[in-house]
């Protein structure tokens, strides 16, 4: 029987009852969506929690058609877009919750000094271009360790950050470093929260933050729900996904993060941002992400 990140099972918080209140609540809304009708119910969530999702998970199709579901479901927005998704979300009275860096991936990061004049200027330019359209967030990488030291890349990630924080602080916007496992992402070098915190501490900035990605530091080992509280101060965005698989948020003994328990824990530590769903769905994505969203509205 697998475990949540605090030490109960799933089968101790939610028994083993085939069918979940998020399902059932889903179902009786979510056929407007699948059907494309042309203005479907729009879902009251309590909006503790900020929920949005990843467009290149979400296989919802076009822009267009994953406004549609997402501000059906109540949702806030849509991650991982860049400037010329503004007119879409407008549209559908969403916004991005995340923007993508253009030009700067996952393995070529700050973690090195010869990086750093590209990566500042392609993280400068999206903070322009977040802060033009009112967005929150703009997404940046440690890079590979490819055999550097992790305390050296710490120490380069910190001078690279500095020189973005002044203008992210101008603008208004979070650069948030994302977390992610090295096990999927072979070699990535921000693969703990605990590195990602000093690396944060040491830029000493309000707006370098991390992108705290539960579904990777729980592949990482990492006790997510002590971990949050533990670092709360430098989390600047959250990302989900079922763990293992990276797939649907399944109140479901396969899975061993307790979403909704995880939600609680963040809003305890008085949280303010967006939540992003960022998992493959195996089963109807719109009804998937309807699960997603119901387990989440703590």
């Amino acid at each position: 029987m697998s475990r949540i990140a605090s030490g109960l099972t799933r089968r101790d918080l939610l028994g083993r009852a085939a069918g979940s209140a998020a399902a059932l609540a889903a179902a009786a809304w979510a056929p407007a969506v699948l059907l494309g009708a042309d203005e479907p119910p729009k879902k009251k969530l309590k909006g503790n929690i900020k929920q949005s999702v990843s467009l290149w998970s979400a296989r919802l199709g076009s822009l267009d058609k994953a406004g549609q579901v997402v501000s059906s479901l109540g949702m806030a927005g849509i991650d991982l877009v860049g400037p010329d998704a503004a007119e879409t979300l407008k549209k559908y009275g969403l916004v991005c919750t995340m923007m993508n860096t253009a030009g700067h991936g996952i393995p070529t990061g700050f973690n090195r000094k010869e990086n750093h004049d590209k990566c500042v200027d392609l993280v400068s330019k999206a903070i322009e271009k977040a802060a033009q359209r009112g967005w929150r967030n703009v997404i940046c990488f440690s890079g590979n360790r490819g055999g550097l030291p992790d305390d050296e890349g710490a120490a380069n990630c910190i001078v690279g950050l500095k020189r973005v924080a002044a203008l992210a602080e101008e603008k208004k916007v979070y650069v948030c470093l994302e977390l992610l496992n090295s096990k999927d992402h072979k070699d990535y070098m921000a693969d703990s929260s605990d590195w990602g915190a000093k690396v944060c501490a040491g830029v000493g900035s309000p707006r370098i933050k991390l992108l705290f990605d539960i579904y990777h530091m729980a592949m990482m080992d990492e006790d997510v729900c002590a971990k949050i509280p533990q670092h709360k101060d430098y989390i600047g965005h959250y990302h989900t996904a079922g763990c293992p698989g990276r797939h649907e948020l399944d109140k479901t003994d396969k899975q061993k993060l307790d979403y909704a328990a995880i939600m609680k824990v963040i809003l305890d530590t008085k949280y303010d941002g967006y939540v992003a769903h960022e998992f493959t769905p195996t089963r109807d994505p719109a009804k998937s992400l309807a699960e997603a969203v119901e387990i989440c509205d703590v």
